[in-house]
């Protein structure tokens, strides 16, 4: 479907997607011109609907381009041979951190991207989370378990309380410079939540 744009020379198309990155960090889905972006771009309008259907053709293809970017990192340099949940818990927190400060702006797109409630962006978050799921689990061990909880139950406790300090996290330093964010307090507060669930899970 995309075979003319992605024949391209990989300075215009990247030159294309970060003019229509930043366009849409800058105003949404809804705000962003087709006009900016070919401005910032220095390509015709008529050239970007050669590539692109339309606005919206443009959009999810970027969100597809960035969310791969931030799973073929994140699954990479994930430790999957971990088997601790809660020291891959912690280790995926941070491997979050590290990709929001190495791709702030693609990261500031997704994020707003999840709150244009799109149905095609649902579904691609829905596949995600249940992709990612099965991966972050695979190798677990049971055994530190206590022998009379519902383990199933407690793994969706751990995993929805780091998700909402995450949640927590970016919300707070979207508005933030690089500079501004206190790494220290975050995975000192972090740690906290994880020793807590650990005694009342772990024998």
């Amino acid at each position: 479907m995309f075979s003319k744009f992605l024949s391209l020379e990989t300075e215009k198309r990247d030159r294309i997607l970060n003019a229509a990155l930043d366009e849409f960090v800058q105003k949404g889905y809804y705000n962003a011109s087709t006009n900016e972006i070919v401005k910032k771009a220095g390509i015709s309008k008529g050239l970007l609907f050669h590539y692109f259907k339309n606005k919206k053709q443009l959009y999810l293809y970027l969100y597809d381009y960035t969310l791969d970017i931030f799973e073929k990192e994140f699954f990479e340099k994930m430790d999957s041979m971990e088997n601790d949940i809660f020291t891959k818990m912690r280790q995926i927190v941070l491997l979050k951190l590290e990709l929001i400060y190495k791709h702030p702006d693609m990261f500031n797109f997704l994020l707003a991207a999840v709150r244009e409630e799109s149905p095609e962006i649902t579904l691609r978050n829905k596949e995600l989370i249940e992709r990612s799921y099965v991966k972050i689990l695979e190798n677990i061990d049971l055994s530190s378990f206590k022998e009379d909880l519902d383990i199933p139950k407690a793994i969706n406790i751990i995993v929805w309380t780091l998700q909402g300090f995450s949640n927590e996290v970016q919300e707070k330093i979207k508005f933030l410079s690089l500079d501004e964010i206190n790494y220290d307090e975050i995975l000192a507060k972090m740690d906290g939540y994880l020793e807590l669930l650990r005694k009342s899970f772990y024998k």
